[in-house]
């Protein structure tokens, strides 16, 4: 099953979230489809480069979303 969600990177104390597209059945920084965004939790504008048009692609074949995501694009007021 297809799923959106986050990835981390960036260093110690000082993480970086990717959104990806992945099997859920990998681990949380395992291989992934597709990068859809990225996420900086320490950063005014949180969310860049989001791929809103690839997102409601993935959606409407089939794919869920975390619920992390799902807030994160719902506070930044990115409809799905």
């Amino acid at each position: 099953m297809l799923t959106v969600r986050l990835s981390r990177g960036g260093r110690k104390n000082d993480p970086v979230y990717t959104i990806v597209a992945t099997d859920s059945r990998k681990s949380r920084d395992g291989g992934f489809l597709e990068k859809l965004g990225q996420y900086n939790p320490k950063d005014a504008t949180a969310l860049k480069n989001v791929k809103v048009d690839r997102l409601k692609a993935l959606l409407a074949t089939g794919a869920t979303i975390s619920d992390t995501v799902r807030t994160l694009l719902k506070n930044q007021k990115i409809a799905l």
